[in-house]
């Protein structure tokens, strides 16, 4: 079997990195923790990393990477109430990867303007394509709303998506970070965020949408 190439110091650092800021919160870790917690001298780490803000910076810049491949919608067929599903649950998985940025983020845009131009773009990414899925589910007669309704509802599910985990970390700080409530917070988020469109849902999209509700719900009370 052909063994694989260990995987490179600058790497392991921000792996490791990712780690601890999702596990204790980025304000709370130093370069010095990391470190210490790799097993490497300081000086070893500032040679691949001049700050604590420049492994941020190439931990934000995957996170950008992989988000900006998953913000689309289908092109070649109208968008229907489980793709908006179905976008939603792979749209928190990632999220939660990287959840130390979302529960921290207006301490780190506060102080790193890099981050703070990208989000920004993000997040009207994330408007254009979440106003894109309503603009389908209308044309295809699945839901029925204004211009402007359509315009609020996309902002309001960015909104709800983006603050989620905050609000999952304030109601259980100590358990956050546990498996089953990542679990639970996951869905509850996903489930929030669609009961947005749901007053406006018709025909089979309005059906479809109590199914997979019931769904989710049965699965919470179980």
């Amino acid at each position: 079997m052909e063994r694989k190439p260990p995987r490179r110091t600058r790497e392991r650092i921000l792996d490791l990195s990712l780690r601890l800021f999702n596990e204790f919160g980025e304000p709370n870790i130093t370069t010095t923790v990391i470190a210490d917690e790799m097993n490497i001298s300081p000086g070893n780490l500032y040679y691949h990393f001049r700050n604590k803000d420049d492994i941020v910076n190439s931990i934000f810049a995957s996170f950008e990477k992989e988000i900006d491949g998953l913000l689309d919608v289908p092109g070649n067929r109208q968008a229907n109430i489980e793709d908006a599903w179905l976008y939603l649950q792979v749209s928190f998985e990632l999220i939660w990867r990287y959840r130390f940025l979302y529960r921290d983020l207006n301490d780190l845009l506060s102080r790193n303007r890099t981050l703070e131009i990208h989000f920004k773009r993000i997040l009207k990414h994330k408007v254009d394509v979440a106003r894109r899925l309503c603009q389908g589910l209308v044309e295809s007669g699945d839901m029925r709303a204004s211009q402007a309704q359509i315009n609020a509802l996309a902002t309001n599910m960015v909104v709800v998506a983006t603050y989620w985990l905050s609000f999952e970390y304030v109601r259980d700080p100590r358990h956050f970070n546990d498996e089953a409530t990542m679990s639970a917070a996951l869905a509850n988020g996903v489930y929030q965020v669609m009961c947005l469109l749901a007053p406006y849902l018709q025909g089979n999209a309005k059906e479809l949408f109590e199914s997979l509700a019931q769904s989710f719900i049965t699965e919470e009370n179980t």
